[in-house]
């Protein structure tokens, strides 16, 4: 295996892996932690979604989707330069499926929902009418999100 073909094959492990790691916490979100916040009064949902919101910057997360993000990017340039090389369509797809569905709706829909949520204060009505089209929306984009770093996944592991 030469350095090249050593070094894409790390690579394309980097990137299913995480993408299947952050396509996992977008998973435990969409199926249990924005459910059992829905269950709690507003002012408790918005309070501990506030907080998570807040935890959530940390260098560990943060490498996990950014750094994702990066390998997956050079990945997706890997993929158009060598074009004629088996699976590199499944290369670009993979890259760009989790650039645009998980980091680029992650930047457009959820951290400006995030940053509403943010400002609102917990016991007021604002803020209770605030959570409930923040629990829809957030939810659904947290979905798309969740179904796109998976199948980015996939696509890498199938490379």
């Amino acid at each position: 295996m030469t350095l090249l073909n050593s070094s894409l094959f790390s690579f394309k492990l980097f990137a299913a892996l995480g993408c299947g790691l952050v396509g996992g916490v977008f998973f435990a979100f969409s199926t249990f932690v924005m459910p059992a916040l829905e269950s709690l009064q507003p002012a408790q949902g918005i309070a501990a979604m506030q907080s998570i919101n807040i935890k959530a910057i940390n260098p560990f997360f943060m490498f996990a989707i950014f750094g994702t993000a990066a390998v997956c990017l050079l990945l997706a340039i890997a993929a158009l330069l060598n074009w004629n090389q088996s699976r590199t369509a499944f290369l670009l797809a993979g890259g760009l499926l989790y650039l645009i569905g998980a980091v680029g709706v992650t930047i457009v829909f959820n951290v400006p929902l995030n940053d509403a949520l943010a400002v609102v204060k917990p016991e007021s009505t604002e803020g209770a009418n605030l959570w409930a089209r923040y629990l829809t929306n957030w939810t659904f984009w947290n979905h798309i999100r969740t179904i796109a770093a998976l199948i980015a996944s996939a696509l890498f592991a199938a490379s």
